[in-house]
């Protein structure tokens, strides 16, 4: 693969001849490609939003609507690949990825990222409604090309701009069954903006060093230590003050809500302690602790949600 220098960081160079191997991958290397720990929580979100939807959908349409939004978060994941691949390679995180450890080639990577994308979001038009099939066009294109190509790595607000892809799932399930975009499902997109930076801010302080090599300008080597802990904390608040916005809004219950709130203090609590985190400590436990958390926040309040709209439909059907 031949590379071009523009901000100390090797691109891709899309003529080069190297663009046109092809490489003997499998099919494990290019399921690799989607990305598949980040699909299953956009999987996850995104049934979660088409559940909790007013209104009606064929459980086969429904399945249809939940297997595009899966392709096109694969999509989106094998075209980022191809994109990164010059940075993946110097990242310890990113280096066994299938392109820079030389499973798959650049140009099966792009070529399987765009078909993905073509068949998603034209199955989803044409087999569920053209409102959920151009918002997950927007998505794919948002990730790919908003946030890969260009805020990666040009600000350190990349993420928290870029985190606005992995927050519609929900609301392209929520859309796929009503056709319309409600304050609902905003606030299920609200949460998981909010937590986007909290999330990616954590795992960057405890790979400083990694994303100062490939010159990513992360918070915290652009704004530093201190400023990026600040803004971890204010930022879990706002995630946890989302949280609870389906109870206040009125589509969630009382216990949803108590759960939520619950959730919402751990978040806190762990983001304060990375704030009060010494800069000498280089273990960054508390940080390594709230990436963690930040998982299981994210999978467990959307968990509420639907247990929650599960039982609120059972009681009002035993009551009928």
């Amino acid at each position: 693969m031949a590379y071009t220098s523009d901000h100390n960081v090797a691109v891709p160079d899309l003529l080069g001849p190297s663009e046109v191997r092809l490489s003997e991958a499998g099919a494990r290397d290019f399921f690799d490609l989607l990305k598949p720990r980040v699909m299953s929580l956009v999987i996850f979100t995104a049934f979660v939003g088409l559940y909790m939807a007013p209104g009606t959908i064929h459980p086969f349409i429904a399945a249809i609507a939940i297997l595009c939004i899966a392709v096109g978060a694969g999509a989106s994941g094998a075209l980022n690949m191809w994109y990164d691949a010059d940075i993946d390679a110097i990242m310890t995180r990113t280096a066994k990825r299938p392109i820079p450890s030389g499973r798959v080639s650049p140009a099966e990577a792009l070529g399987f990222g765009l078909t993905l994308s073509a068949f998603s979001v034209m199955t989803l038009g044409l087999l569920v409604n053209w409102l959920a099939a151009a918002l997950l066009a927007f998505t794919i294109f948002f990730y790919a090309v908003v946030y890969t190509m260009w805020l990666k790595r040009a600000t350190p607000q990349n993420i928290v701009i870029g985190g606005a892809a992995g927050a519609f799932p929900p609301m392209i399930g929520w859309a796929a069954v009503t056709g319309s975009v409600t304050v609902e499902s905003v606030v299920l997109f609200l949460i998981i903006f909010l937590w986007t930076p909290p999330h990616f801010w954590a795992l960057a302080l405890f790979k400083l060093d990694d994303y100062g090599d490939a010159g990513v300008p992360m918070m915290p080597n652009v704004a530093g230590e201190a400023s990026t802990k600040t803004q971890i904390f204010w930022y879990a608040v706002a995630t946890a003050v989302a949280g609870v916005l389906p109870y206040v809004l009125g589509f969630a219950g009382p216990l949803c809500g108590a759960a939520s709130l619950l959730l919402g203090l751990g978040f806190v609590h762990h983001a304060f302690k990375v704030w009060r985190m010494p800069e000498a400590d280089r273990r960054m436990v508390p940080a390594k602790k709230l990436f963690g958390y930040s998982l299981v926040y994210l999978f467990a309040i959307f968990a509420l949600f639907l247990v929650d709209d599960l039982a609120m439909n059972a009681i009002s059907w035993l009551a009928a």
